[in-house]
């Protein structure tokens, strides 16, 4: 009986990969109809999710991601509790299972239930051995390791329910943005799609900006104007109206451009709708923030030499993480080589 192995993995893999260059079919279908379901999921935005997920898997990146991968002796079973807050967020926890031989539980969110079974199903046409290794179940028996995806209310439960054995849980993360005012205005409108992409509601989306003292707002907000057409989206325009009506019936001090709120806070996270804003005197004061506040951040942006453990990536990158850019920072596959 034939058996999956590590070739006959990445060599799959390629193929989705290529496949989603010129998605077709039930999938395509799918793609851009899944906003009736959730509303969030518009035509655009699950493009745009379809073309990471085409991006992380190229060849080159395949053949180095799995230069770190062992396809495990005795396969285990691994439950995934995956999040929907942007289209297909949790594939990349079911190819690290898939690529080191395991069996992925699937407990799939009620908000992304149907667009990652339909492209698992397209991986299992392209491997029909994959069939046996990925299951959904409404709720998690029977599995060897759970890695669970969630809010900080949340992680509390699953520490409780998983505590006992090998897990990887998730908490809230936000990304966050390091501005020096010499950055040109295209810089600026990439940093846009760091802040809107998705409406804002991944924890790679930038909720809080870190401004140089005397920053001028203009020279932000200016180079933004392409990005207006968020408030058209009824969900999006509500949480800018909500948040806008409480800023001014509190005589809260904040800056508008018609579709986005500035508000200076030393959160890092933001309402949606809304960018936070702290200045800084000098780059050491900064990095000595990000570092206390590592534990919270996803990623950083920025065009400045930042002594930083976390990932710095430049303006308009956030939402195209390679295959090794681990959410929490927390090596997926280092953990299920381990198992």
């Amino acid at each position: 009986m034939s058996s999956l192995s590590t070739e006959k993995i990445i060599i799959a893999f390629k193929k989705l990969g290529t496949w989603l260059g010129r998605p077709e079919g039930k999938f395509k279908t799918l793609m851009e109809s899944c906003s009736a379901t959730n509303a969030w999921f518009t035509s655009a935005e699950v493009e745009r999710a379809v073309a990471s997920l085409h991006f992380m898997l190229n060849e080159k990146d395949l053949e180095k991601w799995f230069e770190g991968i062992k396809l495990s002796p005795v396969p285990k079973t691994i439950g995934l509790i995956l999040a929907g807050n942007i289209p297909m967020v949790g594939f990349h926890d079911v190819l690290s299972v898939l690529a080191t031989g395991h069996k992925a539980l699937i407990k799939l969110s009620s908000s992304d239930d149907k667009l990652l079974p339909a492209l698992l199903e397209e991986l299992i046409a392209i491997e029909p051995l994959f069939a046996e290794k990925i299951i959904y179940a409404e709720r998690l028996k029977d599995f060897d390791a759970v890695i669970a995806t969630g809010s900080n209310n949340t992680s509390r439960y699953f520490d409780y329910y998983f505590g006992k054995v090998p897990n990887i849980i998730r908490r809230n993360r936000n990304s966050v943005a390091v501005l020096t005012g010499s950055e040109d205005p295209k810089d600026i409108q990439a940093l846009g799609h760091d802040l809107f992409d998705y409406f804002g509601l991944g924890c790679r989306n930038v909720s809080k900006i870190y401004l140089p003292q005397d920053y001028e707002i203009k020279n932000f907000f200016e180079p933004l104007e392409s990005f207006q057409p968020i408030i058209n989206h009824f969900k999006y325009n509500n949480n800018y109206d909500y948040n806008k009506s409480i800023y001014l019936v509190n005589s809260a001090k904040h800056f508008d451009n018609g579709f986005l709120l500035m508000k200076e806070d030393v959160s890092l996270s933001s309402p949606l709708a809304v960018v936070y804003y702290e200045h800084y005197r000098d780059l050491a004061e900064v990095e000595e923030k990000l570092r206390t506040e590592e534990n919270n951040i996803q990623c950083v942006i920025s065009l400045a030499n930042l002594n930083l453990d976390t990932t710095i990536l430049e303006f308009g990158q956030s939402q195209y993480p390679r295959l090794w850019d681990y959410a929490d920072n927390v090596d997926t596959i280092a953990f299920l080589n381990k198992i």
